[in-house]
């Protein structure tokens, strides 16, 4: 079954989250030398970054603001926003890497809202109709989500060969995979999360899968799964699948 999330879709038109975490301060260590020196957020697919992807997509859902953490060739990222007017953005300095989960939580006070989009900075999805975040904030249950993950079918996502991430049922609640199993549905890097989520949290440094089964365990974990084109950028093997999906697909634009 393809889409057992529909149970939490509703009809209901509303704004979504206004500010974003962009998680771009990894080193990129398994796309170097490209990342030597250029951050992976930067890499060019198909003449336009994939940062420039991600931001142009959150601009569209409404996004105003975007907080993002900087470590690896930080002052590139920095400059390279410098230039865009479309959004404010915001920058968290990590000295030492604090992973994703510890990343946002040393975020918080400037995301500000209760809920807020996080994008990891080196994601590049296509839409297929309806706009991916619209769906997610259309699909978004305050009074039973602490998050709304975005998924996506393993067999059909390009560059990825691992064994996926979660399985999810008819209502949409979300349960991770077994060690020695293998799931349908990958985690693609998108994500509305709640503030409250974080509560209780006292250690710099950790993961957001934490959070995730604390919010299973709660059954407050929810999924989307994406209906059109994802891509695993995390090798120059991925990289070069993307790139030639994108210049075949759409040869002359920069498609978004």
């Amino acid at each position: 079954m393809r889409f057992p999330s529909k149970a939490i879709r509703s009809s209901a038109v509303r704004p979504g989250p206004e500010r974003a975490m962009i998680l771009a301060a990894g080193k990129g260590t398994r796309m170097r030398p490209l990342t030597e020196s250029t951050p992976k957020p930067l890499i060019e697919v198909n003449g336009r970054t994939i940062l420039d992807r991600t931001v142009d997509r959150l601009v569209e859902a409404g996004v105003t603001t975007m907080v993002l953490n900087l470590h690896h060739l930080g002052d590139q990222i920095e400059a390279h926003l410098g230039r865009r007017g479309d959004a404010a953005f915001v920058f968290s300095r990590e000295p030492e890497l604090l992973d994703t989960g510890g990343g946002v939580a040393n975020a918080l006070a400037l995301l500000g809202a209760e809920t807020f989009w996080v994008v990891n900075g080196d994601v590049l999805w296509l839409n297929s109709g309806e706009s991916a975040l619209a769906r997610m904030v259309r699909a978004w249950d305050d009074t039973r989500m602490d998050a709304l993950l975005f998924l996506h079918s393993t067999v059909e996502a390009y560059g990825y060969s691992g064994r996926g991430d979660f399985f999810f049922d008819t209502a949409g609640r979300v349960e991770r995979r077994r060690e020695n199993e293998v799931s349908p549905f990958l985690f693609t890097g998108i994500q509305i999360l709640h503030k409250r989520l974080f509560q209780g949290i006292d250690a710099p440094r950790f993961s957001l899968n934490v959070l995730y089964d604390r919010a299973i365990a709660e059954a407050r974990l929810y999924a989307v799964v994406h209906d059109g084109e994802w891509f695993h950028i995390g090798t120059p093997a991925g990289l070069a699948e993307a790139e030639e999906f994108l210049s075949v697909s759409f040869p002359g634009t920069r498609r978004r």
